[in-house]
């Protein structure tokens, strides 16, 4: 209970102490305007209040992530705990800040706009097919979880694909309308069930004096479980994802002021941190050691872990309203997702998207596609997520390294968790059956060999666009 405990504390002073740091280096201008205003079109363009975007912020980058990503991580023991913690405080929540405020000052661009202008006119076409492929793959998976969970707790009265119909016909509505129709009005009521149902586990925790297994270095991790790299690829949302790089300048185009930056992005990361670690805890407490949580997962996935843990700790009754607080997760996710790709695709060819034709016009192949997507096996569609996911949290942290190397401020704040997560990356693209499949020491050499050489480009470009002078910043006034 102690490590559990002192992570939940260390998270909030993260944000306190390093989240102050983050913001300091940065910089904020308090009379800048934002793109709120001085790109006002009524749908994506809308000032909202610092609580409401935060709140929308938490749902679009709390999908199932941590959840089912700590519930798994929970096989390695109390160090998922670690990773959850450092990686919130230092690698997930600076990723967030700095491209939520590098999009902020470049009139809300997305990811792949971004990435063209910091990293090259080549990075813009392959950040472009990550990130949409990436959106697709959340979108799919987030149909699919929400539905599964739905037709569990129903004890499958209505037909798993009629769910699926109700969720995707939500999700329609949901990137077609502006922003503040469906979203800001709906959000406030799921954001308040999220809470409810993590607070709920959260207490339950403790009053029952849970079996939390403490860390120490005779019980860092069950030695059949090696930590590098599955376990940064396991526990992604309630640590690092790139996922949150497409989500975030969703509310850069709605965020007033730019003093609100820290507590909608940095805060809401630590706020989906406080989660991995209550689902984490959960899952290691309530069962006989790993073992025993591998076999419900292999028999009914975190899905049936969830259901477990909440009636466990909650009753029937307190259990169902927790587990309709999971299942809000991955729905405030994939609606978002599509809507994100959406605004990609529309930014990329140019198009304006206040008429609704507009945003029909793009957004009906995306549903056609993740209704195909949803045909495939869902393990296959997760480990490509997973890939994918922290591919883009890689370039994200080296477009934020840029944007400070340019400006000549402290730029190692980003670069140092990119270079480790880029390790991490190529370790498992070279090592995973979906990528080389090469024996592990290989993998660890390559890896190596394709960071330094990726450094070596980094700052080749990074000292010349500072000597170029290469603007980084969009300047407009109200």
């Amino acid at each position: 209970m102690k490590t559990f405990l002192g992570g939940i504390i260390l998270l909030i002073l993260g944000y306190f102490t390093y989240g102050k740091i983050v913001e300091k280096v940065f910089g904020i201008k308090q009379d800048r305007p934002t793109p709120a205003y001085v790109n006002h079109d009524g749908v994506d363009y809308v000032p909202m209040s610092t609580s409401k975007n935060a709140l929308i912020q938490l749902l679009n980058i709390a999908g199932t992530g941590p959840i089912f990503g700590p519930i798994m991580g929970a096989l390695y023991g109390p160090a998922a705990f670690v990773w959850i913690v450092i990686g919130s405080i230092f690698a997930g929540a600076v990723h967030d800040y700095l491209i939520g405020m590098i999009s902020l000052r470049n009139r809300g661009a997305h990811l792949p706009a971004l990435a063209s202008k910091f990293l090259g006119q080549t990075m813009k076409y392959l950040v472009h097919i990550l990130a949409v492929l990436l959106l697709l793959l959340v979108g799919t998976v987030f149909v699919i979880t929400p539905a599964s969970l739905l037709h569990v707790l129903i004890d499958g009265k209505l037909a798993l694909g009629i769910i699926m119909i109700i969720i995707f016909s939500y999700y329609i509505l949901a990137t077609l309308l502006p922003i503040d129709q469906i979203i800001g009005r709906l959000y406030p009521y799921f954001g308040a069930l999220l809470i409810l149902s993590a607070v709920g586990v959260g207490v339950g925790l403790v009053i029952t004096r849970a079996p939390i297994p403490e860390l120490s270095f005779t019980n860092f991790h069950p030695e059949q479980t090696p930590i590098f790299p599955l376990l940064f690829f396991t526990i992604t949302c309630g640590a690092l994802s790139g996922f949150h790089a497409t989500q975030t300048p969703i509310i850069s185009r709605t965020i007033q002021k730019e003093s609100q930056g820290r507590k909608i992005f940095y805060g809401m990361m630590i706020a989906e941190g406080i989660i991995a670690m209550i689902w984490a805890a959960a899952a290691m407490s309530l069962f006989d050691g790993p073992g025993e949580l591998n076999e419900l997962l292999k028999v009914g996935g975190p899905g049936a872990v969830v259901n477990e843990v909440s009636t466990s700790l909650l009753g029937a009754l307190g259990g169902t309203l927790v587990v309709l607080g999971v299942v809000v997760l991955p729905i405030t996710s994939g609606d978002t997702a599509f809507r994100s790709a959406r605004m990609i695709i529309a930014e990329y060819l140019g198009l304006a998207q206040r008429k609704l034709s507009s945003r029909l016009w793009v957004a009906f192949p995306l549903f056609i596609i993740a209704f195909l997507l949803t045909k495939i096996d869902f393990n296959l569609l997760w480990r490509y997520f997973s890939w994918a996911n922290q591919s883009t949290a890689v370039i994200t942290l080296f477009i934020g390294a840029m944007y400070l190397y340019i400006a000549k401020k402290n730029y190692w704040i980003s670069l140092i968790p990119g270079t480790f997560m880029l390790i991490m990356v190529f370790t498992y693209i070279f090592h995973a059956k979906i990528g080389f499949h090469l024996p592990m020491n290989t993998s660890w050499i390559g890896s190596l060999i394709g960071t330094l050489i990726v450094l070596i480009l980094f700052f080749h470009i990074a000292r010349k666009a500072r000597e170029n002078k290469w603007p980084i910043e969009e300047k407009f006034s109200r």
